[in-house]
């Protein structure tokens, strides 16, 4: 149970100091049916999935050490900070390289090396110097802008061209997320950490895509918790997931420490009592919409 659309393990464990193979070992126990691995730079494929063998090799349990092989996903793609922006050819280049030689990888038996989605990719508009992306409006010329919007494009027609689904990073940029959907014409994914409201959300799944949410949705105040309610009731259960964003974003009560998936339990709890249903059918629902979207 309890599946995880989205972490970033790598991070989560050299990073933050997070036990890896504990981690892997409860989601095994949990007898977890998928848990993906984002990319977030254009060369960090192998060491990501180095990480995570190194902790798989550290399960004592025979069983579970074969389970979490089983249930272990990835994707490649980039995030949209400047410098990637300005060196988008070349970060394109480099990451078609890193999915080829995954996908010819003759140990596909031992890791799904395989990828099954492009991204992360997007768009981001949260100005906030203070922050860890350290994002300033005033780094957003014209020449970034633009350079911002082409790149995701360009991951979005990768994506086209290999047949894979679409991990969408889109804070603050509506607008100019949906248009650069509309401009490649390419509407298979998902738009993570989902932070926008009912009209938008029409938008992105009447073009087809699935909408994940993560442990943000048990932040809100009193003010935001009832829009909140109504958009977890909204979105359709064929298009919903869950994810944590691990190392980010922990849930209620545990806000403010480092993110794992083990945590995404609590994210599902949430979202179940807010739909009103169990959370076996919610983590049932969830592990069906993951078969159809990556195709498994």
């Amino acid at each position: 149970m309890f599946s995880d659309t989205h972490f970033h393990f790598k991070m989560m464990t050299t990073e933050r100091g997070v036990n890896g193979v504990e981690v892997l070992s409860t989601m095994a126990a949990r007898n977890c049916f998928f848990g993906l691995d984002i990319g977030t730079h254009c060369d960090d494929l192998a060491e990501r999935q180095s990480c995570v063998e190194q902790a798989i090799a550290g399960i004592t349990d025979g069983k579970l050490a074969a389970k979490a092989r089983e249930f272990m996903y990835f994707t490649a793609g980039f995030w949209p900070d400047v410098g990637a922006i300005h060196d988008r050819e070349n970060q394109m280049k480099i990451l078609r390289q890193s999915i080829e030689a995954a996908s010819a990888g003759g140990d596909q038996d031992t890791l799904n090396r395989k990828i099954v989605a492009v991204g992360e990719c997007g768009l981001d508009h949260h100005w906030n110097p203070s922050g860890e992306d350290g994002r300033c409006e005033s780094d957003f010329d014209e020449a970034t802008y633009r350079g911002e919007r082409e790149m995701f494009e360009s991951h979005l027609e990768l994506a086209r061209e290999l047949k894979l689904p679409v991990i969408v990073h889109s804070r603050d940029s509506f607008e100019d997320s949906l248009d650069c959907i509309k401009n490649v014409g390419y509407d298979n994914g998902i738009i993570h950490c989902y932070s926008y409201g009912i009209d938008e959300a029409r938008a992105f799944l009447d073009r087809g895509w699935y909408i994940a949410f993560g442990g943000a949705v048990t932040y809100n105040k009193k003010a935001k918790l009832e829009a909140i309610k109504d958009l977890l009731r909204f979105v359709p259960a064929d298009r919903f997931l869950c994810e944590t964003d691990a190392p980010y974003l922990a849930p209620v009560p545990l806000r403010g420490t480092t993110n794992t998936p083990v945590n995404v339990e609590l994210v599902y709890k949430f979202i179940a009592e807010v739909r009103g249903t169990s959370l076996e059918e919610l983590s049932n629902l969830v592990d069906e919409n993951i078969k159809q979207l990556f195709s498994l």
